[in-house]
């Protein structure tokens, strides 16, 4: 039985691969695309990076991959959850909207994975990653999104690119050869294993860690943010060993680093709270606003001095939002489970992506503030 036919002509299905087009990315980009608003903070953040990348590259010797474009490509990455280079450069390729915003033309060339990914160690070793997520947090700073008072710190396990089967004995006997090097089998069933006297041989910064009673353990780092309280933007970044005490650890390292003479809060979970790290605190001018824990021998360190202010109290409901950026974080720039090993490249990717949160959050903070002007 024949269709009933439709008004209007059906179109033709013309191949055409040979044609020129006048149109630049910048004209194919709508207007109103949320990329417009993070290219022009990242454009901004890069020109203040200009002469650091000028003391990086020698003014002889063949160009290599501006820098500029290379970290935008980064951040195209981890907006768009693309889980490696060469996937990356092949969505590049393909995407008018990813080309405009690293910054190429339709008709270039785009990089190959390899060297893209040597050229990114340069930017490593300059550990450029901290220094573009204190320009961001300069920027928030400078347009009243940031709380100079108020903070919160929380840690998480991030899982290593690493399998238990590498986590090996430090004296193994070298010599005895595996049944299939690319995928030995490793019988560990009923053989106790530490940290003191296992390590992987994959990732030998890994360690193995697990995230509470009855859960699995497994080769991890240890994840730590600083967070301030009025918008939830990310300040500092640490990656430390999974050791036990590196959530504390890092807490005071990033509490340091705070540039400000007054005393200010910092709120946390249940971990935070022991004697150690509150009387550091106090001798640090910060006043420690973590959650009390009363199962704890000798009773929580926190007493009535502190919890009977309504700020601990607004504390304990803001710092809720340190768990919206890890949840970004492993969700959306994969680091749930990091494609790189070693802590230095892995704390490298993780502030890069503390970075890459920021700018989404205050496009969304700019965003708010239009429509309620």
């Amino acid at each position: 039985m024949l269709l009933a036919s439709v008004s209007g002509m059906r179109g033709v299905d013309h191949q055409q691969s040979g044609m020129f087009s006048y149109l630049s990315p910048e004209a194919r980009v709508r207007q109103d695309h949320p990329l417009r608003t993070i290219r022009a903070v990242v454009d901004e953040v890069l020109g203040e990076l200009s002469p650091l990348f000028a003391a990086m590259y020698s003014v002889r010797g063949r160009p290599s991959i501006p820098p500029e474009k290379l970290l935008r490509a980064l951040l195209i990455q981890m907006l768009y959850s693309i889980r490696s280079e060469r996937l990356l450069m092949e969505e590049i390729d393909y995407s008018v909207l990813f080309r405009w915003f690293v910054g190429m033309n339709l008709d270039e060339e785009v990089w190959d994975a390899t060297s893209f990914t040597k050229n990114r160690e340069r930017l490593l070793d300059a550990d450029v990653a901290r220094e573009f997520l204190s320009q961001i947090v300069k920027q928030a700073r400078e347009k009243g999104w940031t709380s100079d008072e108020h903070f919160t710190v929380d840690g998480t396990l991030i899982e290593a690119w690493a399998s238990l089967k590498s986590f090996q004995r430090k004296d193994r006997n070298k010599a005895t050869p595996p049944d299939d090097p690319g995928n030995p089998t490793v019988n560990f069933h009923g053989e106790k294993r530490s940290n003191q006297t296992h390590e992987s041989t994959t990732d030998a910064d890994a360690k193995l860690a697990r995230k509470g009673t009855g859960k699995e353990a497994k080769l991890s780092f240890q994840g730590n943010l600083l967070v301030e309280n009025r918008n939830g933007l990310i300040i500092n970044t640490e990656l430390f060993e999974a050791n036990g005490t590196a959530e504390r650890d890092a807490a005071l390292v990033m509490l340091e680093q705070i540039p400000s003479t007054q005393r200010v809060t910092v709120a946390g979970d249940k971990g935070y709270d022991t004697k150690d790290f509150v009387a550091e605190c106090r001798n640090m001018n910060v006043t420690p606003h973590v959650a009390q824990n009363d199962k704890r021998p000798g009773g929580s360190a926190i007493d009535a001095r502190t919890v009977r202010h309504a700020g601990y109290r607004i504390s304990q409901i803001k710092r809720k939002r340190i768990e919206e950026s890890f949840g970004w974080l492993k969700t959306i720039a994969l680091m749930r489970k990091v494609r790189h090993r070693g802590i230095f490249k892995v704390g490298w990717v993780f502030t890069f992506a503390a970075a890459a949160y920021n700018l989404v959050r205050m496009r969304n903070l700019g965003s708010s503030a239009v429509q309620s002007a």
